[in-house]
């Protein structure tokens, strides 16, 4: 009984999103060919083959580079409205959690991959 009764108030105080997803992702990224840099933000996070949790919370710009080559992608992420339903279901408290841990976001995108082998024409 002792244990349902603290499940219960864990539910009761956390989002749902909180409790079942979490607040950032595993995000993997590619290229061909492979090695290229990766910069997260502007930010040199290693090369390619890779995976990172990032913050889904956020929105992140991507860049690739391979010698002279260069490729940006924007990673955006959007809120999933089947957690908005259940956190209004489970009262005020669940609503305000996920608002603030930025749980109810996810990646439009779980892998990023980009072709630098073949010339790619300025914008």
């Amino acid at each position: 009984m002792r244990k349902l009764l603290v499940l219960g108030l864990i539910f009761l105080f956390s989002g749902c999103a909180t409790l079942f997803k979490g607040t950032s992702e595993e995000v993997s990224f590619g290229s061909n060919p492979l090695g290229a840099e990766i910069y997260i933000d502007g930010k040199l996070m290693g090369k390619t083959p890779a995976a990172f949790q990032l913050i889904t919370k956020k929105t992140y710009v991507i860049e690739f580079k391979m010698g002279d080559k260069k490729k940006t992608i924007n990673l955006n992420n959007s809120v999933g409205a089947g957690w908005i339903i259940l956190d209004v279901l489970g009262g005020l408290v669940p609503v305000v959690v996920d608002a603030i841990t930025g749980a109810w976001y996810s990646f439009d995108m779980k892998s990023v991959s980009v072709d630098l082998q073949y010339p790619i024409p300025n914008p």
